[in-house]
């Protein structure tokens, strides 16, 4: 029997997402994911990690509704964004997926055309949107101007241009250089405290989780299971001084041990 797809949370509930028993089981036979119970609160900074192929980019999809999960239910807090007219998801993926004959602008845009938004709102919107990851210099670019981490910047103002609660994140980082890495990830933690959205972000860096996000949620071999979590307690702002500091290297080593046994024997580790 197919699970809830997606339902929505009560709107005095102080989730923005709550997965009960979700499974997911594709139609080759693959169990990808679950069971899993997992609720992230509103304005919380979740990571998950986990060797390839354990149900994280699966569980992101399930949450966006690009998929249905085989049992279980989705529930996903919808009716701040919608009372503004906005929507309430925004997804990041791995790659920047832009459209190369349109400028940086026009790759913006395509979800407010999509929404068929007024010529004047989108325009606005676009514009605050580049400008919150510091591309509105580069508004008339092509994506064959642009570096890998401006791409992914544009990615970023995509999904931030509908204003959602909720910012869905599959790996955005992993092909930049370290630099590049670093710089994106201040930026993204200085944008969830001005913004206050609620953020899931996918990594396979125990390094990265645990500089970006309040809680790391470890997952199991397939079919990807929560085998533990952590809440990171680190002092905000967090900047340069975390990431060399010996707390930082004591969550990574809690984390690292956790990942151990999913990652033996795991072909494609």
């Amino acid at each position: 029997m197919a699970g809830q797809a997606s339902s929505e949370l009560d709107a005095g509930s102080p989730l923005a997402v709550s997965l009960r028993g979700v499974t997911k089981i594709y139609d080759s036979g693959v169990a990808a994911l679950g069971p899993v119970d997992l609720d992230v609160k509103r304005g919380e900074f979740v990571s998950l990690v986990g060797p390839s192929g354990c149900g994280k980019s699966t569980a992101l999809r399930l949450i966006a509704g690009l998929a249905a999960p085989t049992a279980g239910t989705v529930g996903v807090s919808r009716l701040a964004a919608e009372m503004r007219g906005h929507h309430p998801i925004g997804f990041v993926f791995q790659e920047p997926t832009l459209m190369p004959w349109a400028s940086v602008r026009e790759n913006v845009r395509l979800p407010l055309k999509l929404a068929h938004a007024p010529t004047g709102e989108a325009d606005a919107r676009i514009d605050e949107a580049l400008a919150q990851v510091g591309l509105a210099e580069f508004a008339r670019a092509y994506p064959r101007e642009l570096s890998g981490g401006m791409k992914m910047r544009v990615s970023l103002a995509r999904a931030l241009v509908t204003d959602p609660d909720i910012l869905l994140m599959d790996e955005p980082f992993a092909a930049l250089d370290e630099i590049t890495r670093f710089r994106l990830n201040n930026d993204l933690l200085a944008l969830w405290r001005k913004l206050h959205k609620t953020v899931i972000f996918v990594t396979h860096s125990v390094f990265e989780s645990v500089y970006l996000s309040q809680r790391v949620i470890v997952m199991t071999a397939r079919p990807g299971r929560i085998g533990a979590e952590f809440h990171v307690s680190a002092t905000e702002p967090r900047g340069e001084e975390f990431r060399t500091s010996a707390e930082y290297a004591a969550f990574c080593r809690q984390v690292s041990n956790a990942l151990a046994p999913a990652y033996a024997g795991h072909a494609g580790a």
